[in-house]
């Protein structure tokens, strides 16, 4: 959460308050928006949380944005929301505000950018555990693996729509931009 919201600083340079929305009753929503505020304070930057404890508050929230209220969103690891990352990048680019997420795939759909892990490696290493255990190796000798691989993700013509720059020297550090 921290490194996003940093990298979000580094392409909107003017970046002074930025929006997330998060279900208060999951941990890790929570945990992350602890993240947030801390580096939101570091950085002289207003974090804006608007707690929802379902999708008709998220909605709610959403439709209650106005254009140039907030300088950016930024997501927040929830399930709530990422089950609604379409209506958020849609409500985003209809009121020009520029997002910031977790997963490449969303960016590919129309949010302007995103730092974290690859699902689809995530997967493609779980396909290969069960492989294992399908072909007769017992779980418990299997190794527990991390993946600490993150990938930036640009999406270029959303940037042009919301009249955003991504500096070459951001854009270059990218490892995907469509």
């Amino acid at each position: 959460t921290a490194k996003r919201l940093e990298i979000l600083n580094e392409f909107l340079p003017k970046l002074r308050q930025v929006v997330t929305f998060y279900d208060p009753g999951y941990p890790a929503s929570v945990e992350g928006a602890k993240l947030g505020r801390a580096e939101a304070q570091r950085m002289n930057i207003k974090l804006v949380e608007r707690q929802v404890k379902s999708i008709n508050d998220l909605n709610a929230g959403l439709d209650a944005l106005k254009p140039g209220e907030f300088d950016a969103f930024l997501y927040i690891a929830d399930p709530k929301v990422a089950s609604q990352a379409q209506r958020v990048v849609d409500v985003a680019r209809a009121k020009k505000l520029p997002t910031m997420f977790h997963d490449q795939v969303v960016v590919a759909r129309g949010g302007l950018a995103s730092y974290g892990q690859s699902y689809f490696e995530i997967g493609r290493r779980a396909a290969k555990y069960v492989e294992r255990v399908l072909a007769g190796t017992p779980p418990a000798k299997l190794r527990v693996e991390t993946i600490d691989d993150v990938e930036l993700a640009f999406n270029l013509i959303t940037a042009k729509l919301l009249g955003v720059t991504i500096p070459p020297n951001v854009l270059a550090r990218a490892q995907k931009v469509v």
